[in-house]
């Protein structure tokens, strides 16, 4: 996958520290996600009046929409502190009991990508989010034995974007489980002004419009299109991001009217030109793009299949009919039909 892909929800640690600051410190702050933000303020306040901590969270949905955020903003908003890891950083189970034995009372503990973890740490985890202990086994043989050793009480906060690859043991211990969903172009454009208002970038409304309806639905691509097309804004233009500026700079980096991207329209013209719409296994169609599965699987694919471009059958993809429009290609929607149907029997 290219790395510089404007549109890609993936990211770099450097663009993990640029967008520290335009994240918010609060529920209050937070736009978008009304319902998750509601039962969060609830179920803190309730902990906070119990003097317990909170129960376990997890959050999941696609990359990019503020599983990491809401992870900040519920230690601030229980007034604890936070440590941060991923699954693929905790290697061996001596690994996690050193982060649990320092994690002080009432602490938060944000374990990123959860599913990766290994089953031999996700072992030692199941004692720790019950019943606070860590089991230790000392010595080795017939002469083993097991001590259990007391934790502070804690929170973990667990984010993945694959939720079905979590344990059903594992899965079954979180006591609040909440599902992110896409943004609307509304909840995106105030996402923009005040991303725009922190970075002291002067913006249109309308222009700030034009890019929350072009990102995808996901507010870290509205941010990053927003830095690029301020770059334009001040070479380009006299430093307003109009909306000319706006639609000129989206143009200049290949994202269209819907958020597609040049990555999007060759997957989309590759089925189409080169395999006549379909059906196209996966692995055809990776050797045909040069982009590894993975990557077609979790970055492209999901919103291609929302906008209803790609039908995902038993046999390969198929570009439906809404794919030949936007692109402009001549369609037989019956025989296009036939083929779907054909490919799921």
């Amino acid at each position: 996958m290219d790395e510089n892909r404007i549109v890609s929800a993936q990211y770099s640690e450097a663009d993990a520290a640029n967008e520290l600051s335009l994240r918010p410190a609060a529920l209050c702050e937070y736009i978008g996600q009304q319902k998750v933000k509601e039962n969060l303020r609830v179920f803190i306040d309730a902990a906070k009046k119990r003097s317990e901590p909170l129960d376990h969270v997890l959050l999941y949905g696609p990359p990019g929409l503020g599983k990491t955020t809401l992870a900040y903003i519920i230690a601030t908003e229980l007034g604890a502190g936070i440590r941060v890891t991923s699954g693929p950083a905790i290697e061996r189970p001596g690994d996690l009991a050193s982060v649990l034995t320092n994690l002080n009372k009432g602490d938060v503990l944000f374990i990123d990508e959860i599913h990766r973890l290994n089953s031999s740490v996700e072992e030692v985890l199941y004692p720790a989010m019950e019943d606070f202990a860590l089991d230790i086994i000392i010595g080795k043989g017939p002469s083993a034995r097991t001590l259990r050793l007391g934790l502070q009480p804690f929170t973990l906060v667990g984010a993945t974007t694959r939720a079905g690859m979590l344990t059903s043991p594992l899965r079954d211990r979180f006591g609040v489980i909440n599902r992110l969903q896409m943004y609307s172009a509304e909840e995106l454009g105030e996402i923009v002004m005040r991303s725009a208002g922190i970075l002291n970038i002067k913006i249109d409304e309308d222009a700030a419009i034009e890019i929350a309806s072009r990102s995808r639905g996901t507010p870290r691509v509205a941010n990053r299109l927003l830095k690029r097309v301020r770059d334009f804004a001040e070479i380009v233009g006299e430093g307003r991001v109009t909306l000319d500026i706006a639609r000129y700079g989206l143009e200049k980096l290949e994202v269209d009217e819907i958020g597609l991207d040049g990555v999007d329209k060759a997957i989309l013209e590759t089925i189409i030109h080169k395999f006549g719409g379909g059906p196209v296994g996966l692995d055809t169609l990776c050797a045909a793009t040069n982009e590894e599965s993975v990557t077609i699987e979790d970055v492209y694919e999901p919103f291609l299949i929302q906008l209803g471009f790609i039908s995902k059958t038993p046999r390969g993809r198929v570009a439906t009919q809404l794919a030949y429009a936007h692109l402009g290609c001549p369609c037989d929607g019956q025989s296009l039909q036939m083929r779907i149907d054909l490919t799921e029997e």
